[in-house]
């Protein structure tokens, strides 16, 4: 993870256009999953994570509110999330369906 001066995204940046495929890094910068969808707007914007799995198979979808990330854009330009949760607790979530 390449966040020597990471920025924070704009509010207008919570977009999938920006989101999707964002990787999602926890407590002890561990990387948890990426970001697939995100629901909803402003203050109940939801996002849905891509977590556990091998390459994305296997992965399995968990819905984290956004107020519960940190969306910030590194100096190459990548987009990243960060949570106080640890994987294990993301892991341990139920299952979103659709």
């Amino acid at each position: 993870m390449n966040t020597s001066t990471p920025k924070a995204l704009a509010h207008a940046e919570l977009n999938d256009a920006t989101l999707v495929g964002a990787v999602v890094y926890g407590a002890g910068d561990v990387r948890i999953g990426s970001v697939s969808q995100i629901h909803g707007l402003n203050a109940v914007l939801q996002v849905i994570i891509e977590v556990g799995g091998l390459f994305g198979i296997g992965a399995r979808p968990v819905v984290l509110a956004a107020s519960e990330l940190s969306f910030l854009r590194a100096d190459d330009g990548a987009v990243y999330a960060k949570t106080i949760w640890t994987k294990e607790q993301v892991m341990a979530l139920p299952e979103h369906h659709q």
